[in-house]
């Protein structure tokens, strides 16, 4: 590696002659070399402060043109070296990250699918941002991790190392932001069970919301700022690696500078605000208890079993931070860092996070479809209580009672007349065709239809309004209807003296009848 080379000084090597010089067995003009600027390096790299190139075989130049350009000449910032420990081990947790970033796709089609209608006061998107922060963790940590790769190539160190750790602070910030989405839409999904059965179980301007509304935005806060403590900055000074005394100078106070000391602290704070939030749920949402003792206690038996080893894991994405802040020597941004410290610190907990979501994520059903089966189950309840017993599904078809999925609204119509009529296909009429239409059918000339109301009653317009739609609807029964009220009124004009003439009119009805004869006092 580059920090093995030690950068000193040497003197160009004697050769054919005085403005000649052999270096790395190709003879140089020593007279251009030194119009130039160039010095030659004992780690093999021949640099004039602007440019430098690669000595040793099979990279050293061919020839050197009076102007100080080169023929086939290779940068010192160029991939020449073998894949180290470094990189080894980076690729193989870039196919780790890889898998777990597919198993997370899949659970975000599973819990981000709706199977009921959104609610204004539970958004879908809230219990899709957990999937999306762990892709946006997978995404950066492969791109941290295939970086790797040209960090341990390079014979200088250069972008390799800062792309490294520029990716890798960006998937701290989202492992960090996958526990607290994880934490918050459990108390979301523990808020929607608690008011599915009462929509006013809980008031919408109380305290607890209150925090509910703030918690998320404090949260975020603190985690931009990490943000802008780390990334935008002069990341050079920390591909400065390529000697002791420059490391020392300029690496090493970069890499643990104020910046970084404060950005793990703004980490520290995300931690404690997803532990109070997750304290928070179980407080209004799970039973209370009474006591300093027993409010621990229910605090560790109402968490979640993934909670339980997330919120560790999560504690150790700002404890790493921290460390690194003070200790370079363990440091990602170091070149020479300790591997297993690195890739256990910085890598490890956040991969672990993962696949303890994708697991737990295909355990647990959709959310709208363990609403629909609580619903249920509350329904059965409430029927159990009021000796409700619902016949089987086969009970409707054995009875007739089954619907066609493809039944028209006419049919529909046709099949409720019959039931009406005892199960009886209307008559039709001599003309009319075989099908017979029940509802929207012609009006018959001959059918007797009631007459429309011209008073002045609502009460009595109404009635005689329901009774023409009854005579258009339901034809038979209109028509008995009719013939019943003619037979009862002929019924009651057979007993009892005849109506009078209207006045003025003649009396011949009265006079073509026998006289009446009286039997007793009540006669008269």
């Amino acid at each position: 590696m580059a920090l093995l080379h030690a950068r000193n000084l040497i003197a160009f090597p004697g050769g054919d002659n005085a403005s000649d010089t052999l270096i790395g067995s190709v003879h140089l003009n020593r007279t251009a070399l030194e119009l130039w600027n160039f010095t030659l390096y004992s780690n093999g790299t021949l640099s004039n402060g602007s440019k430098c190139i690669l000595t040793f075989a099979p990279h050293a130049p061919a020839y050197l043109f009076p102007n100080g350009s080169f023929t086939n000449d290779t940068s010192c910032y160029s991939p020449v070296n073998p894949i180290g420990t470094r990189a080894g081990i980076a690729i193989g947790y870039a196919v780790v990250f890889g898998v777990a970033l597919v198993l997370t796709l899949v659970n975000l089609n599973k819990h981000g699918s709706l199977h009921l209608p959104a609610e204004k006061r539970f958004y879908p998107i809230g219990r899709r941002w957990q999937w999306y922060w762990a892709s946006w963790a997978c995404a950066t940590a492969m791109v941290s991790l295939l970086t790797c790769v040209d960090v341990d190539r390079y014979y200088l160190p250069e972008l390799p190392l800062v792309l490294t750790n520029f990716f890798w602070y960006l998937m701290q910030m989202g492992a960090m932001a996958i526990v607290w989405e994880a934490v918050r839409h459990w108390g979301s999904w523990m808020e929607r069970q608690f008011i599915d059965p009462d929509p006013f179980a809980l008031r919408d301007d109380d305290w607890r919301s209150k925090i509910e509304f703030w918690l998320p935005l404090v949260f975020y806060l603190f985690l931009w700022l990490n943000f802008f403590m780390v990334i935008p900055r002069n990341w050079g000074d920390i591909e400065h690696q390529r000697y002791p005394e420059q490391i020392i100078n300029e690496a090493m106070p970069t890499a643990t500078d104020t910046r970084f000391k404060v950005a793990a602290f703004f980490l520290v704070v995300c931690w404690l605000i997803t532990v109070f939030s997750l304290r928070h749920s179980i407080k209004h949402y799970c039973p209370r208890n009474r006591g300093i003792i027993n409010r621990i206690v229910g605090f560790i038996r109402y968490m979640p079993a993934r909670f339980m080893l997330v919120v560790p894991l999560a504690a150790v994405v700002p404890a790493y931070q921290a460390l690194i802040a003070w200790e370079f020597p363990y440091s990602p941004l170091n070149l020479e860092g300790d591997q297993a410290a690195i890739y256990a610190g910085g890598y490890t907990p956040t991969l672990l996070i993962l696949f303890i979501q994708v697991l737990f994520g295909f355990f647990r059903p959709n959310e709208d479809l363990e609403l629909q089966h609580q619903r249920r189950v509350r329904g059965q309840e409430l029927d159990r209580e009021m000796g409700i017993v619902h016949k089987p599904s086969w009970w409707r078809r054995m009875n007739g009672e089954y619907i066609p999925a493809n039944e028209s609204m006419r049919e529909r119509l046709d099949r409720n007349v019959r039931e009406i009529n005892g199960n009886r296909a209307p008559a039709a009429p001599a003309d009319a065709p075989a099908t017979n239409p029940v509802e929207l059918g012609p009006v018959s000339p001959t059918r007797p239809t009631a007459k429309q109301y011209t008073g002045r009653s609502g009460t009595r317009r109404r009635e005689r309004e329901a009774e023409i739609a009854a005579g258009m609807l339901f034809p038979d029964a209109s028509e008995r209807s009719a013939a019943a009220m003619a037979r009862r009124h002929a019924e009651l004009m057979m007993d009892g003296p005849p109506s009078r003439a209207p006045f003025g009119g003649g009396s011949t009805g009265s006079t073509n009848q026998p006289p009446q004869q009286i039997r007793s006092m009540l006669d008269v």
